[in-house]
């Protein structure tokens, strides 16, 4: 599995509660499950006991993404070195899952997780492979969806450093609200420039009576 791809959970789970529609998805240990995709061995461990502590660290994920979205990156890094401190992994070369042309493994490298429970290994995998993320691109990559309502978090791996929204339907949202705000914009100001005109016809008649 790419170390990369490890930074995944940490949106997936962040991104289970939508604050400003007050909607949350994480409701049941099924929901929980979920989160491990194809993980199926870690998703078996989740209990009803691990949904509130799934909750807790989806929020202080979030509070990574919002500092990191608002530019206090020292304190994103301090969130984020917080979890790290308090659900650590170890790195190990895996290569018993595939194997390459020439029948031999295919050596990758894996992060074991060593949790007491099924919570506090994603918590682990998260955190690590979002510092994996924060350090190759930079924290400025962390972001939330511009579109309101939604504040999303996503990972920015664009070349210019463009991303602005979770996805392309918030991004196509965002546009065509702009769109209809410049053409109301532009109403007005003709509206006003019409009033202008007429006054000024008004006065300049007024003055020759």
């Amino acid at each position: 599995m790419e170390l990369a791809h490890y930074s995944d959970y940490a949106v997936r789970l962040v991104n289970t509660e939508e604050p400003a529609r007050g909607t949350d998805a994480l409701t049941s240990a099924d929901a929980a499950r979920a989160l491990f995709g194809a993980s199926t061995q870690d998703a078996r461990r989740v209990t009803d006991a691990d949904v509130t502590r799934f909750r807790n660290v989806r929020g202080r994920l979030r509070s990574i993404f919002e500092a990191a979205d608002s530019g206090d990156h020292v304190l994103a890094v301090d969130l984020l070195n917080s979890l790290l401190m308090e659900f650590p992994v170890s790195p190990q070369i895996s290569g018993h899952e595939t194997l390459g042309p020439d029948g031999a493994p295919n050596w990758h490298m894996h992060l074991a997780d060593h949790p007491s429970n099924a919570s506090a290994g994603y918590a682990a995998i998260a955190s690590m492979g979002l510092a994996f993320h924060l350090t190759e691109y930079g924290a400025d990559r962390l972001g939330l969806c511009q579109a309101p309502p939604c504040r999303n978090a996503y990972l920015d791996t664009s070349t210019n450093r463009s991303r602005r929204y979770c996805s392309d339907r918030c991004a196509t949202r965002a546009n065509v609200a702009a769109y209809r705000a410049r053409k109301r914009e532009e109403a007005d100001g003709s509206g006003k420039s019409g009033r202008t005109a007429r006054a000024s016809q008004d006065a300049r008649a007024a003055s020759e009576v």
